[in-house]
């Protein structure tokens, strides 16, 4: 899945429904006293940004250039780098923690990340994967517009993971870890225009959809995510429950 140049739509979208891992990943790792953190896919660099309010000593790595032009926009003081996995350019042990949210479900080989994500952290290692599909709104606007679905993205069979909390611990300690995995779940509420925003500006799997379309199926897809607003929609929100499997692992 290409993210090239949508790093402003998924700051003004997304970027918020994955930062409600945020507050949970904190609690994990603990308190800050000054410890050093790389953020490993920080998209819009929200989450590296609370992780220094709260202390931390963070360097952010998103090797996408129009993310890494959001993140200094919205936090001009983050430390960023464009490394990505599953090579970081970056010493063994380099890193009291280390995270990486939502990233190894994007990865041709979630493992060789892991094992990455592990090499450079020499305490405390955290990632997240969903378990509930962030897309399943846009697979019922598709449906309502009586579109064909894009092809599946699905990884070879030696490649993927099961995408429950059991699939994620097994795919991790394939990769060496030693993970206590949980379930999390919360609300998103965007705004229906936020959410619009991230289709037209190419966000995932659903904005790359968009751009496959010729006009006249872009105007149907408009008028079923109209449709499906209204009947969802509470207020100014299209509220969002979703679940995702969170990974600790502490060495040392």
């Amino acid at each position: 899945m290409s993210w090239s140049g949508a790093g402003a739509a998924y700051a003004e979208s997304y970027a918020g429904l994955c930062a409600g891992t945020g507050e949970r990943l904190r609690e994990l790792a603990g308190p800050a006293d000054g410890r050093t953190l790389l953020d490993v896919g920080a998209g819009d660099g929200r989450l590296a940004a609370a992780w220094s309010d709260a202390g931390w000593r963070v360097t952010a790595s998103e090797p996408e250039p129009s993310m890494r032009a959001a993140a200094a926009r919205q936090h001009p003081t983050l430390s960023l780098i464009a490394d990505a996995l599953p090579h970081l350019q970056l010493p063994d042990a380099a890193f009291d923690t280390v995270v990486a949210n939502f990233v190894l479900n994007h990865l041709d080989d979630p493992r060789a990340g892991a094992v990455e994500l592990r090499r450079v952290s020499r305490g405390m290692t955290l990632a997240t994967t969903w378990t509930t599909s962030p897309s399943s709104l846009w697979s019922d606007v598709t449906a309502r517009a009586g579109l064909a679905p894009a092809p599946g993205g699905r990884l070879p069979a030696d490649k993927d993971f099961e995408r429950t909390v059991s699939g994620f611990d097994r795919m991790l300690r394939d990769a060496g870890w030693n993970p206590a995995v949980t379930e999390f779940t919360w609300t998103w509420r965007p705004t229906p225009a936020a959410l619009w925003r991230s289709v037209v500006g190419g966000v995932a799997g659903a904005g790359a959809f968009y751009r496959t379309l010729s006009d006249a199926d872009r105007a149907r897809f408009r008028t079923a995510f109209d449709a499906v607003v209204d009947e969802r929609r509470e207020g100014d929100a299209l509220p969002h429950t979703q679940t995702a499997a969170i990974a600790a692992d502490h060495q040392g």
